[in-house]
Formats: structure tokens, C-alpha cells, sequence
């Protein structure tokens, strides 16, 4: 055989690192913002019950129609303003895929999730860079400049903010739109255990340029299943249903979907429960020598003052506890992020981080 006969890969995505946390194995693992709390049972019965009788042997509805009537019902929206597919980075995918490419761009305020910098870069779009305020929030001056110049075909916001926790308010939220040139993208992976959604806006006004991404990972406690969808005008939904591949969202996880839709007070109990742990934990880092940020998520930032981020996260799983370093991130220099865990889960890295910090 000959050797040296593959392509070299496409010279804009040779530099492009991929977005991966540690997998280490502990017994407190806090780093990935999945819930603590699996599926209710009786969800999990019903869900079984309903894989019993899919037809293996034969694709799944390509459309997904059962799974979007039931989120159209939801969020009292029309179905045709919803589409389903593997994740909230697969609807990100085809958002970029349709209104990103070639010649356009998109741009983001850092910091903020970092795949849609990625994604956006793997679709071929240009990014284009704006910073956040010294507290991390949205600076609306910098935001105006930043669409002034770039002119970008999407900008994306994320809120609750990953990995700050930080909530976009809704006059903030109100102001990108009148500024943005294009469609507006906002990320709610983290919507629930937030006190509003950008969804009430398009409830008003269905024709915003507007196009809201959630996940089933976080609240429902369905991250093995890789479940998301979108929420935007119809024409919007259409161009996402071009780009996205013939039969991409699994007949498992679209009965898992829309099954998980009649536990909605199991799954708000387990949102309370969070937000309540999130608070107990906050209060408790602001006893210690680190620095906060307040959250509307499932998670806190922080940052140790008496120490470097990675001797702080060595240490943490010297004691078997795992969560994420931040610090190599944009603007996020000696940061660390914790997952909300069980209260015991909790518990056990108060103990380790005391630890850590009295060293």
C-alpha cells in the first residue's frame, strides 16, 4: 500500500481543539452538569413499555411528529415551530449549517459555551469575538459594537450562561434582538432552574428572528439519551429540517421524549430540589477563600483565591471528588465549576474543597 494517500484535513479546522471533559474515575463526579437524579420509575415503566412495540426493522418517523405535538403542547406553541434531534449540539449544528457557512458569521460573547464557537467553526462560519463585562454579564455597549462590525447571520446568547451560570434578563435578551442583523440563538440548556425564558417572547411574538434550544439532559435526567430540540418561527424549523440527515433522531429516543412530557411535576420537584442544593452550596463557597458567581443553573463557578484552579482540581480528586476546570477557558483564568449534585454529593466536596483550601 502507499502510504501518505489521505487528504490533510481542511486547513480551518486543523487548530480547532474539540470540547471533552475528564473522565476520571471517582466516586463524586460533579464536573459534566447532569442531574443527580435519574428518571422517575414509573417514567422509566412506561418508557420500556412503549420500546416493547417499536418495529425494530423499520425506520423511525423521520419527522418526529408525536414528539413535537407533544412540545408544541408543552409550550403552547404550533408543532411546526418545534424540530427534535440528538441534542441541543445537533440543532446547533443545523442552525449553523442553514444560516451560518462560507462568508458569514457568528458571533459570540465570551465567556460562553464553547461549542458554539466550535460548531459554528466546523460549519465553515466565521466567529466573531465580544467580551463580557468584568462581572461576566452581557455589556450591551460591547454588543452593539460587535454586531455594528461583524454583521453576523446568528448571534448566540446562552442563558443561563455555561459556564458563569449567569441569567440574561429579559430586557437584555429584548435589546440583542433589536440589535442583532440576523437570527438570534439563545441557549437554554439551563432554562428551568432559571426565573424566565426567552420562550415568552416568541408566545407574544411568533415571528421573532428568534430561535430557543433546549436539552433533555439537565432537568429530565436523560443525558444518555441525547434528546434536544428548538423552538422559532416555522420558517426557521424548515430550514433545520434541510440540513439535518434523513431519520436523525432515533424511534427510542423520541418515544423517551415525549413519554417524559406526562412527569412534569416529577421533574419540577427535582428542579426545586436542585435550586435548593445550588443555594445551600453557594452559601457555602462564600464561607470560604473563593471567589462566586451568581447562578441560574445547576451549577457555581468559583474560583480558589489561595491557590491555581488545577492544584485545586488534583487535589479535589485526590479526594475523589471531580469537577471541571475552567481555567485554560476565555476570560476564565483560575476558575472551576461544580455541578449541583445529591446532598451527600454536596457534602462530600464542601469536605474536599475545606480540605484542599487549608493545605
Amino acid at each position: 500500500m502507499t502510504p501518505g494517500r489521505l487528504p490533510a484535513v481542511r486547513d480551518d479546522l486543523a487548530l480547532v481543539d474539540g470540547y471533552h471533559s475528564a473522565q476520571v474515575d471517582v466516586d463524586v463526579r460533579l464536573n459534566t452538569n447532569e442531574s443527580p437524579f435519574p428518571p422517575p420509575l414509573a417514567w422509566r415503566e412506561a418508557y420500556l413499555a412503549e420500546l416493547a412495540a417499536v418495529p425494530f426493522n423499520r425506520y423511525p418517523d423521520r419527522r418526529a411528529r408525536d414528539l413535537r405535538a407533544a412540545l408544541a403542547t408543552a409550550h403552547g406553541v404550533e408543532p411546526g415551530q418545534v424540530v427534535a434531534a440528538k441534542g441541543s449540539n445537533e440543532i446547533l449544528q443545523a442552525l449553523c449549517l442553514a444560516y451560518g457557512g462560507p462568508g458569514r458569521t457568528a458571533a459570540v460573547f465570551e465567556p460562553t459555551y464553547a461549542l458554539h464557537s466550535h460548531i459554528a467553526r466546523v460549519c465553515g462560519t466565521t466567529v466573531h469575538i465580544g467580551e463580557r463585562a468584568a462581572d461576566l454579564s452581557l455589556d450591551l455597549d460591547e454588543v452593539r459594537r460587535v454586531l455594528d462590525e461583524a454583521r453576523p447571520a446568528i448571534t448566540f446568547l446562552c442563558t443561563p450562561n455555561n459556564p458563569t451560570g449567569l441569567v440574561d434578563p429579559r430586557d437584555v435578551v429584548e435589546a440583542v434582538l433589536e440589535l442583532a442583523p440576523g437570527l438570534v440563538v439563545v441557549d437554554e440548556a439551563y432554562a428551568q432552574f432559571a426565573p424566565w425564558s426567552a420562550l415568552s417572547l416568541l408566545a407574544e411574538e411568533p415571528d421573532l428572528p428568534l430561535a430557543v434550544t433546549r436539552t433533555y439532559s439537565k432537568t429530565w435526567s436523560m443525558a444518555a439519551l441525547r434528546l434536544g430540540y428548538l423552538v422559532a418561527p416555522p420558517e426557521v424549523v424548515e430550514a433545520c429540517e434541510s440540513v439535518l440527515l434523513p431519520y436523525h433522531l432515533d424511534a427510542a429516543s423520541q418515544i423517551a421524549g415525549r413519554v417524559a412530557l406526562r412527569f412534569s411535576a416529577e421533574m419540577e420537584a427535582r428542579v426545586a430540589a436542585i435550586v435548593s442544593e445550588r443555594e445551600r452550596l453557594a452559601a457555602a463557597l462564600a464561607g470560604l477563600p473563593v471567589d462566586t458567581w451568581a447562578s441560574g443553573a445547576n451549577f457555581v463557578l468559583f474560583r480558589p483565591l489561595a491557590m491555581g484552579a488545577t492544584e485545586a482540581w488534583k487535589g479535589l480528586v485526590e479526594r475523589s471528588v471531580l469537577v471541571r476546570d475552567c481555567s485554560s477557558w476565555p476570560r476564565l483564568a483560575g476558575c472551576l465549576r461544580v455541578t449541583v449534585g445529591t446532598p451527600t454529593e454536596n457534602d462530600a466536596f464542601l469536605a474536599a474543597l475545606r480540605e484542599v483550601l487549608s493545605l
